[in-house]
């Protein structure tokens, strides 16, 4: 049986945890319960940290895997069942947990994996302007692969609608030399030209900035990186969409907490649940939003 170790890290407000294994490492914050960075021994990290991420209670951090719930996006680009279960003025972008301190349930040992749980107990009556009760739970699990699922469970006696999604930065070597795999064939809502319909052809490349929705996602998307010899898999469960983002030069200049060329090390492939693909959990309901990723040469 491999060994763990757990140390406690404050980095700039947060609050986090190190945890280290015999071939891999994690760094995950309270806030957000927010997967910052992880990486495997010997190998360039999976998720991407920027270099100029801000510490900061109440900000999500560039990096890692964010948590948008119960909203993805926008608030008014929401099918109509998401946005009437919101009661409050002004709606941030992507939901209402990222800049929230999770509960640290438990960090155990199954085997050779170490898995860490967090719940959020405001997001059962208490989440400013969202008076529904739900029970939130994340689960991460570090083995052969990383596994992250999120899980919600309605509580309340009357239905709810969320949209959401594990929104991974994944590090590359160069995003202008990387494809995605997978999206042959797929529709996608371009949101870049007036959110048009489009279809995908082939692969995916990158040439300049990139905001789309690919509809009816299958299970498995692929990060292709020629100069670091390997190939990302997305295994995802629960989702039928997928949102792929890089901002490129001009709005990564706009970012505060993104280097001017940040942009050429990092990649979001989001596992989502959005546009027609929004969950709507009966009385009694439950349902987990998964993601893992893993690597292997090319």
């Amino acid at each position: 049986m491999s060994t763990f170790q757990v140390e406690t890290e404050q980095h700039g407000e947060l609050n986090c945890w190190r945890i280290t294994t015999d071939s891999a490492e994690l760094l995950v914050a309270q806030q957000g319960a927010q997967v910052l960075s992880y990486q495997r021994v010997g190998e360039p990290p999976l998720l991407w940290l920027s270099e100029q991420a801000i510490f900061k209670q109440g900000k999500s951090v560039r990096a890692g895997v964010p948590v948008c719930w119960p909203w993805f996006g926008q608030l008014a680009r929401n099918p109509e069942a998401v946005q009437a279960m919101y009661r409050g003025s002004e709606a941030s972008a992507h939901g209402l947990v990222r800049g929230r301190d999770w509960q640290l349930a438990d960090i155990t040992q199954q085997g050779s994996a170490v898995r860490v749980d967090f719940n959020l107990p405001d997001t059962q009556g208490d989440l400013p302007g969202w008076p529904h009760n739900v029970e939130l739970k994340l689960c991460i699990v570090m083995a052969e692969q990383l596994s992250i699922t999120l899980t919600s469970y309605n509580l309340d006696n009357v239905p709810v609608t969320i949209s959401q999604a594990l929104h991974s930065y994944f590090a590359v070597s160069d995003v202008r030399q990387v494809q995605v795999e997978g999206v042959d064939g797929l529709g996608y809502i371009e949101t870049l030209a007036n959110w048009e319909q489009r279809t995908q052809a082939g692969s995916l490349g990158f040439a300049g900035e990139t905001d789309r929705i690919y509809l009816q996602a299958p299970e498995r998307l692929s990060i292709v990186d020629p100069a670091w010899n390997r190939r990302i898999h997305l295994t995802a469960s629960g989702s039928r969409s997928a949102v792929i983002w890089n901002p490129w030069t001009d709005r990564a200049a706009e970012l505060t907490d993104m280097a001017d060329d940040g942009w050429q090390r990092m990649l979001c492939i989001e596992t989502a649940n959005v546009w027609d693909d929004v969950v709507t959990l009966k009385p009694g309901a439950s349902h987990s939003l998964g993601l893992s990723i893993s690597s292997e040469p090319l």
